[in-house]
C-alpha cells in the first residue's frame, strides 16, 4: 500500500493512494519465497538446503526488481503531477530480531508469512535506495501513539483528519490506507 502526501501545508493532502506490487501475477517465488521453501525437502537435522537458500535468494530478487520498477512509475507519476518526493515511510514490525529467516520460517508452519513481510520490507527498502529517497521506519504497533507525539495535534484530531483525507480519494479508505497516509504525514512532517 503507497498513501502519498504533500505537506505543504499546515494540515497534509493526499496525493496519491494506491499499490506497489512486488510480485507478478502469478509468480508464486516472488509472492511468497520462504513458503515455498518451507515445502521444500530439508537438509540435515532439519535445517535449510542450499537449494531452499537459493529458491529464497530468488524470490527476494524477483520482488527487488519488481519493486523498484513499481516505486520508478509512482515517483514517475508524482514529478509529472508536480510534486518532488523525498522521504518515505516505512511500516514495520517488531520481528527485526530475526536474524536467519530462512531457519526461522522453517521451524513452524506460521512462520513463514513473517518471513514474507519482512521479505517485502527488504525489496522497499532496496528500490528507495535505488532512488535516493530518505526512509523514516515506523513500528506499525506504536504508529499512532508515536503521531501523537510527534504532530501537533490531539489523538482524536489525527482521527478525524485522517478520516478527512480518506474521504478526498474516496473508497475503499481501509485501516491500511488510514495507516499508510499516517506514517507518510508523520515522515512528511519530521522531513
Amino acid at each position: 500500500m503507497v498513501v502519498g502526501v504533500a505537506a505543504d501545508r499546515p494540515l497534509p493532502r493526499v496525493v496519491l493512494s494506491t499499490f506497489l506490487a512486488t510480485a507478478a501475477e502469478g509468480d508464486r517465488l516472488a509472492f511468497e519465497p520462504y513458503q515455498v521453501a518451507y515445502e521444500m525437502p530439508r537438509g540435515e537435522g532439519g535445517g535449510p538446503t542450499a537449494e531452499a537458500a537459493a529458491t529464497v535468494a530468488e524470490g527476494g530478487r524477483r520482488q527487488a526488481v519488481l519493486a523498484a520498477s513499481a516505486l520508478g512509475a509512482i515517483l514517475d507519476r508524482l514529478t509529472r503531477e508536480g510534486f518532488r518526493p523525498t522521504v518515505a515511510a516505512l511500516l514495520i514490525n517488531r520481528a527485526g530480531w530475526m536474524t536467519d529467516r530462512l531457519e526461522h520460517c522453517l521451524s513452524a508452519p506460521e512462520h513463514p508469512p513473517v518471513a514474507e513481510g519482512l521479505a517485502v520490507r527488504a525489496a522497499l527498502r532496496t528500490a528507495f535506495a535505488g532512488r535516493g529517497l530518505d526512509v523514516i521506519e515506523m513500528d506499525e504497533k506504536s504508529l499512532h501513539e508515536s503521531a501523537a507525539l510527534k504532530l501537533p495535534f490531539s489523538p482524536s484530531q489525527i482521527g478525524a483528519q485522517l478520516a478527512t483525507l480518506g474521504a478526498t480519494v474516496g473508497r475503499p479508505w481501509r485501516k491500511e490506507q488510514k495507516a499508510a497516509c499516517l506514517a507518510a504525514w508523520v515522515a512528511a512532517a519530521a522531513s
